[in-house]
């Protein structure tokens, strides 16, 4: 059985903040659940960008790729962006690999990630 994926949705400035909790991402189920949350808060609040922070997470799903794939796509109908942030170098590997580190910007910590897209 899978764990379950823990994470938080905040706005921090203009952007708003996926803080994810959990040290491996990789339920089904639980991405599902992240997605629509993730869709209902844009939804509601239309934010420029989303940042990723991904300072817990040590593993995760392809899936996930797809979910930061699908969430561009919603956020890019009025121009927001997807931002990942704190991710460790193994896992910045697979963005490299996919040739995705070419359509995220990527930060060291979620404070530098904040600063610069809400001075963009």
């Amino acid at each position: 059985m899978d764990e379950k994926v823990d994470f938080e949705i905040v706005t921090q400035g203009k952007s708003g903040v996926v803080i994810f909790q959990s040290a491996s991402i990789c339920d089904v189920d639980g991405i599902a659940t992240i997605s629509k949350k993730i869709k209902e808060f844009i939804n509601k609040n239309k934010p420029c960008e989303l940042i990723f922070d991904f300072e817990r997470v040590k593993f995760f799903s392809s899936q996930l790729l797809g979910l930061l794939l699908d969430i561009r796509t919603c956020l890019s109908a009025y121009d927001g962006e997807v931002v990942i942030s704190a991710i460790n170098p193994q896992l910045h590997r697979v963005f490299r690999i996919t040739n995705l580190d070419k359509i995220f910007r990527f930060f060291p910590d979620r404070e530098s990630a904040i600063k610069t897209v809400d001075q963009d």
